[in-house]
Parts: C-alpha cells; sequence; structure tokens
C-alpha cells in the first residue's frame, strides 16, 4: 500500500527531470530510479509537457486547455447552483 503523504515536487525539479529524459536517451523508469522518485510521476510529468509542445497523442489536452475546462467546469457548477435557487424562489402559477 501506497503511503497517506503524497511529496510535492517544485516546477523547476519536474522541469529538470524531463530535460534529463529528453537529453539522456534514458527510460523514464531509469531517469526516476536514479532520481529516487516514482516512475509514474515522472510519466505523467512527461507526457504532459509533451501535450504542452504540442507533441502529445491526438485529443490530448494542453496544461492551458485542462486548466480552462477545469475552470468552465466550476463556473457551469456555480450557474446550475444559481438557477436552482432562483427556481425555488419563483412563486408557482
Amino acid at each position: 500500500m501506497g503511503s497517506k503523504y503524497t511529496k510535492r515536487y517544485t516546477e523547476e525539479f519536474k522541469r529538470d527531470a524531463i530535460a534529463l529524459v529528453d537529453s539522456s536517451g534514458k527510460t523514464v523508469t531509469a531517469v526516476a530510479r536514479e532520481l529516487g522518485i516514482s516512475s509514474e510521476s515522472l510519466r505523467g510529468w512527461y507526457r504532459r509537457a509533451k501535450a504542452d509542445r504540442g507533441e502529445g497523442a491526438p485529443g490530448e489536452l494542453t496544461s492551458a486547455e485542462r486548466d480552462e475546462l477545469r475552470r468552465l467546469r466550476k463556473e457551469n457548477r456555480e450557474q446550475q447552483q444559481t438557477i436552482e435557487i432562483l427556481n425555488k424562489r419563483r412563486p408557482s402559477s
């Protein structure tokens, strides 16, 4: 079982780790092992970086697109809640 504690890495560390994968010719797993981090974490960072550079899989969202989607979903939820409140306050005919 994994621990309940999730380690946070700086953006600089993530960029350096991704650059190491790109420049070393080593696998993501090998670089992750060298850095003492989870290969799944590094794989995720690497995949996102590729998408942000326009090299991702077809249909894969960039970080900016994911952020916008998250913001729009939150805005939609808030508007739906407002509509529900207003509908409850409307007098019945």
